[in-house]
Formats: structure tokens, sequence, C-alpha cells
């Protein structure tokens, strides 16, 4: 994707995968001497190195993308190496969406290839659409035609992505069926085909919750590899992905080091999995859920919130002032139960809890 002449990626405030860790692809490239499938950037060893991390024989250090079992992210990569496409499905904040770029990043240096998908997400942004002003002039032609994102990975021989897959119409979905058995996508205004070259595939994300939004039909959902991502399995994994990506997000923004701030971000992660899961870290006292889903991605909002006040408006050092009203607008999202169940949770378990006062003070002058 091209960008403004005087914009360069490292100035982007949220780079594409490619760009922001472009020193790590190429490192991979150089190193890798295994076998490609055809149009890959790299081998599907060095796509799933990528993405755990490790270090290569050169002494490049390369950064975990996805901390979580190795499998899941090896029999993704496996999945992307046949004809077959790629669904990722999980709760809401389990890093779909991360992990599909990241994929795609990695196997064709190009993430952008994008469908995003919404209620209101129509047939063209699969198959294609038209230039207007051309059609009207000169009749249905190839220059008029616009392709999709979807269209010009398989003409490319690359990765596309289609987010939120639920959420789009049923009808809609079912444009992917043709485009997933018979890899060609016709266009019958023109009586031609676009066929997919060797390389093309497809990674779809969908969420556990919305479920019964639109559900997959049976006949699509037989053309992908679901692959579940689960929530991080201890508080340490999970309080070292937030303290990973928020440091990533934190560099681009100037704000403060994580490691300042890691006590608040264990605090915040103990917080949203005893409530996520209903019961305290120890085990002893059961707790009610709020409504929400408390996933890792709000607590990394939540945590990279609280780095802007207190870069802002402190010392800079993160403190339980700067996430209690952050971990209050995740957990209220309804604003009567959810209330009594934070509240509940804030004087049978925050109160007594050693070490924790300060955060007991500020999570109570934000509530009242």
């Amino acid at each position: 994707m091209t960008m403004p002449e005087d914009t360069k990626p490292d100035e982007a405030l949220r780079p594409h995968a490619e760009d922001a860790f472009a020193h790590e692809l190429k490192a991979l490239a150089a190193a890798d001497d295994r076998p490609r499938p055809a149009r890959w950037k790299l081998s599907p060893w060095a796509v799933a190195t990528y993405l755990q991390g490790g270090t290569l024989a050169d002494g490049t250090v390369i950064t975990p993308k996805y901390v979580g079992p190795r499998r899941i992210v090896e029999v993704a990569v496996t999945t992307l190496a046949t004809d077959r496409a790629l669904l990722l499905l999980g709760v809401p904040g389990t890093a779909k969406t991360w992990v599909s770029e990241h994929l795609a990043a990695a196997v064709s240096a190009d993430s952008t290839l994008l469908v995003q998908g919404t209620a209101g997400t129509p047939e063209e942004a699969i198959r294609y659409g038209w230039n207007y002003a051309r059609l009207l002039a000169h009749g249905p032609s190839r220059e008029a035609l616009v392709p999709s994102p979807v269209m010009r990975a398989m003409a490319e021989g690359m990765t596309a992505r289609v987010e939120e897959l639920t959420r789009i119409p049923a009808d809609v979905q079912d444009t992917l069926i043709t485009v997933l058995s018979e890899k060609t996508l016709p266009i019958p205004e023109l009586g031609e085909e676009v066929q997919a070259v060797r390389g093309f595939n497809l990674i779809a994300t969908a969420n556990d919750r919305d479920r019964g939004v639109n559900e997959l039909s049976s006949a699509l959902r037989r053309r992908f590899n679901t692959v579940v991502l689960p929530l991080p399995a201890t508080a340490d994994a999970e309080v070292d992905i937030v303290a990973r990506r928020v440091d990533q997000m934190g560099r681009s923004l100037d704000l403060p080091a994580v490691p300042e701030g890691l006590e608040e971000i264990r605090r915040v992660v103990t917080v949203f999995r005893e409530l996520r899961d209903g019961v305290t870290d120890d085990g002893r006292t059961k707790v009610k859920s709020p409504s929400g889903t408390l996933s890792t991605a709000e607590a990394i909002s939540v945590v990279t919130g609280g780095l802007a006040l207190a870069a802002h408006f402190g010392d800079g050092v993160l403190r339980p002032c700067d996430v209690a009203a952050g971990i209050l607008g995740a957990v209220v999202r309804d604003p009567a139960a959810d209330k009594v169940v934070w509240q509940e949770y804030l004087e049978t378990v925050v109160r007594e809890r050693d070490g924790w006062k300060d955060f007991y003070r500020a999570c109570r002058e934000v509530t009242v």
C-alpha cells in the first residue's frame, strides 16, 4: 500500500505489521533455508517463528507476536499452506485480528488486503464494484471494474483477510463459497472470471459472542479450517501479553516505559481474570461476573490509558489512580447490574487484599 510522499512508515501512528517488524522479516528471510510454498515470502517454519519469537543463528531476536500454545500457530500456518481457508475463532480480545495481520504480513508481506465485516458490508466488498463514471461512459469493462481485496489477492496469489465474518449478512457471507471451493470469482457482466493463482488464501476472524448474529452456513463453514484462540492460560502469560503490547503502543505515543508500572498491570490483569472467571485466584471466594468480556485487549486499553494519565497529569509512574477509572469503564457496561457486581467485588475481595489499599481507595473514589 502506498503512503503520501511526506509520510514515512515509522511515522505512522499504527504502522502495518510488515512495516513495524520489517527488520525481523528481513532477517528471517535471509536465514530461512526451508522450502516455501508458492509466492510465500517465508517458509512455514519461519512464519511460525515470526509469530512466536526466537533467536536466529546470527543473534537477531524475533519478538513474540502471539503468546500461546505453539501448536495453535503451527496448525494455523499449515492451514494456509493448503487450499483450505483459515477461520480464527475466539472470544473478543484473544488477538484474532492481531494474529491474522501478522500471518498475512509474514506470508505475503502485505496485510492490507482487508475486508472489514459489519452489518452493512455489501457483496461488492468481497467480489468487486464499479467505477460508475466509466461504467456510464463506456459500459461494463475491465477498466470500469473496481476489484475487492479478495479479488486482488486471488489474482496476485496473496493472503486476503476478512474481519468479523459473522457480522456480515448471511447472503454476503455466502459469496465466499465459490471463491473458497472453486478458487474462482465469476464476472458475469463481462462473461469472464478471475481464477486464483497459487499462493492465494484467506484468513477470517469471528468471535464466540457473535454466535447467532449471522451464523455461518454449513456450506461456508466446511470451507474453513477453524482454529480457536483461547484466553491466556495463566496470569503471568496475560501480564506478559499486556506489558508487551502496552510497551509497543507506548513507544509510538511517547509514554513512560512499562517496567515502571508492572505492579499495576498485574493488578488490572488479576481483577479482569477474577471477574471473568467468577472466582478469586486462590479459588477460595466466588464472585459474580459482569456483562462485559473483560478481555486481554481491554486490559491493554486500560493500562495504555493509565500510562497516558501518568505521563500528562502525574509523575510518569503508573499508579492505582491512573487505572481506576479505566477499570470501572470496562467492568460497568450495564449501569444497574454491573455496578452492583463491581461494588461487591471491591468490598469482599479488593478491600481485604494485602497491599491493595491504595488501589481500593482509588477505585472507591471513581465508583461513588
